[in-house]
């Protein structure tokens, strides 16, 4: 009997190891090398955990993400939830856009997603107020594994409270049988040339805060001084800021002008009626389809000011995963948040919508870099100017809304241009209440 009992526990030793062999966590990536997207390991692929625990633990997370991700979303989620058996996990996805995040957290953070997705210049809002649950897992990891002006755009004092995952930012797409390579590096060559009856030159939102301070930046004014960091100073209304009211005055006057509003330049560039036009890489499938051979993309283009080429230089932000400080499960809500806005994920987003990566092992592939809009975006980022994220910048948004809306419609003039930008600044730098 005891010989018996002997033979049988070395059989389930014998049985034991070739398990463990068997349940060892491969990636799913070859580890070939080579420029497709499949070469290499991927840290962050949502592989099977270890087996030896069998507790299973209740998990509910709530997830945000915008209406375009919602599709992606839920099949990343699903891949996370098959990878790790040791949680029963429960989704409830919720349809909130990266710019609507924190507004929406800061109604009831209790009643918020467990993981969301949120800008980068709602960073040090979300972390002031308590709401951002500080990141500790594989912190060091993603600070290596991303840019590093993502990673500075999503810490607060040393800390970081969120997992970057693409870059969010503007350049511009153009229709290059229209214009050449030359004639976009300037935007005054561009409204100079005559392209026939019907056609607009070039479109951008003006009444957007966040392009018009692209010519702000050109010009050299700060806001929030150098580094962004001083809630006390805005320059958008001395000399270069005049200068630059005085050149979207006439560019929204030309009649080569078309204002972007409401998905107009998709119906424009695809009648051919739009010669060139700023958006981001979520616009990049649509535009690619309504341009088709004549499809172009590159950074923005310089303007005149004072008799010198000026480039325009925009904010420079980042999409961010970040985990609610409320959450009851704060282990797999930064579990699914390192997911979501890791390699594996990147990879994904890129391939479907060309979203471009912060990882720097996907950001530096040739096939990357071969899109046009993702090389447009990276040739760009040279040139931008990374967003405030101090509270103060939450007064900036409103202001300058209202006053490119105030040059579209011509109420801003040449004769109380001064006046206008003096009122937009003081509205920014007023105490917040």
């Amino acid at each position: 009997m005891k010989k018996m009992l002997m033979l049988l526990m070395v059989f389930l030793v014998v049985l034991g190891s070739f398990a463990a062999c068997g349940n060892k966590n491969e990636p799913t990536g070859s580890n070939s090398g080579g420029d497709d997207l499949n070469g290499g390991t991927n840290s962050d692929e949502a592989t099977p955990t270890q087996a030896g625990s069998t507790e299973v633990t209740d998990v509910t997370l709530k997830v945000w993400a915008p209406q375009e991700e919602q599709e992606i979303l839920k099949q990343m989620c699903e891949t996370f939830k098959a990878a790790h058996p040791q949680y029963n996990i429960t989704f409830d996805y919720g349809v909130v856009s990266e710019a609507d995040a924190a507004n929406e957290l800061q109604k009831d953070p209790a009643a918020g997603a467990d993981v969301f997705a949120f800008a980068s210049d709602q960073t040090a809002t979300l972390a002031n107020a308590g709401i951002l649950y500080p990141i500790t897992l594989n912190a060091e990891a993603v600070k290596d594994g991303n840019s590093n002006a993502s990673v500075q755009a999503a810490t607060v004092n040393g800390q970081l409270y969120g997992y970057p995952f693409t870059p969010n930012s503007w350049f511009m797409y153009y229709d290059k049988s229209k214009y050449s390579e030359e004639e976009v590096l300037s935007l005054d060559a561009m409204m100079a040339k005559d392209l026939g009856a019907g056609v607009k030159n070039f479109s951008v939102d003006i009444n957007n805060s966040w392009y018009i301070s692209a010519f702000f930046f050109a010009g050299g004014s700060t806001l929030f001084g150098p580094d962004g960091t001083d809630p006390t100073n805005c320059t958008f209304n001395d000399a270069n800021g005049l200068a630059v009211g005085n050149y979207l005055i006439d560019l929204a006057a030309n009649p080569k002008f078309l204002d972007d509003q409401d998905g107009n330049i998709l119906t424009a560039f695809v009648n051919g009626s739009l010669a060139a036009a700023c958006s981001g890489t979520w616009n990049a499938e649509a535009i690619k389809e309504a341009l088709g051979d004549n499809y172009a993309a590159t950074k923005l283009p310089s303007i005149k000011l004072n008799g010198e080429d000026k480039q325009l230089s925009n904010f420079a932000d980042f999409k961010l995963i970040g985990v609610n400080s409320q959450t009851i499960n704060p282990i797999p809500a930064m579990e699914l948040a390192e997911y979501l806005a890791g390699e594996e994920c990147q990879k994904i987003r890129y391939e479907a919508r060309s979203i471009a990566p912060t990882n720097l092992k996907l950001a530096g592939n040739p096939v990357v870099l071969a899109n046009p809009a993702v090389a447009a975006l990276s040739l760009q980022s040279s040139y931008s100017t990374l967003q405030s994220s101090i509270p103060q910048m939450g007064n900036y948004w409103t202001p300058a809304e209202a006053f490119g809306t105030e040059i579209l419609n011509g109420t801003v003039t040449k004769d109380n241009i001064q006046q206008k930008l003096d009122d937009m600044v003081s509205s920014i730098l007023s105490t917040i209440g």
